[in-house]
């Protein structure tokens, strides 16, 4: 009797200690905030899984996001990166595709300086700076992406190389320096077919890739 006692005393022990420790799940708690890339980058996962299980899950959870010519590349891909995640890695490419656009139609070299290696950026630039001799202002507009899908993924050494078609609808305005429409129309959005090539040290702690090459599909 004596022993069921003690027994009884030390399970509501523990119980104590894991609420104190959880907390209690309600469901309407606020979702934590994601911590800076340098905090991120200092957690390791204990235990993890091997990696070719790991390459055979998130392929098949890519289902359309992979071109079937890109799949061994992939998987070599995460083999060599266990962060790996490809539908977290086309949803960050889609906006990654977004923000770069949007930084060169209004001109801004600090924005395409963080998301494009330098050979990218100053493609960007002489862009930007022919089109301001002109005084030309571009006023487009990313309607849609229809499709992002990997089409080519490598590992070098520690260098990892992701490349992406996207198909995608854009609004596109030139105005000159007086607001007068020079070329295109608000109204009539064009489908574009781009390939762009993402490039990211994968031992590096810093998690973001770079866009480092870009071509017409």
């Amino acid at each position: 009797m004596y022993v069921i006692v003690i027994l009884a005393m030390i399970a509501g022990f523990l119980a104590l200690r894991l609420y104190s420790v959880l907390g209690k799940r309600t469901g309407h708690e606020q979702e934590p905030a994601l911590r800076p890339a340098e905090d991120r980058a200092k957690v390791t996962v204990l235990q993890p899984r091997p990696a070719t299980e790991m390459a055979g899950d998130s392929v098949r959870l890519a289902d359309g996001l992979i071109a079937p010519g890109a799949e061994m590349g992939v998987r070599a891909l995460i083999a060599a990166d266990r962060s790996f995640d490809v539908p977290q890695f086309v949803d960050g490419a889609k906006s990654a595709y977004r923000m770069v656009l949007e930084a060169f139609w209004r001109g801004d070299r600090d924005e395409l300086a963080w998301l494009c290696d330098e050979d990218v950026r100053a493609s960007f630039e002489d862009a930007i700076a022919a089109r301001e001799a002109e005084g030309h202002v571009l006023d487009n507009r990313l309607v849609r992406i229809e499709k992002a899908q990997i089409v080519e993924a490598s590992v070098d050494g520690r260098i990892a190389q992701v490349a992406l078609r996207f198909e995608a609808d854009i609004a596109a305005v030139t105005r000159d320096k007086d607001g007068n429409v020079v070329a295109g129309s608000m109204t009539d959005a064009v489908g574009t077919n781009d390939i762009w090539t993402f490039t990211r040290d994968i031992r590096s702690a810093d998690p973001n890739w770079k866009l480092s090459e870009t071509d017409e599909a």
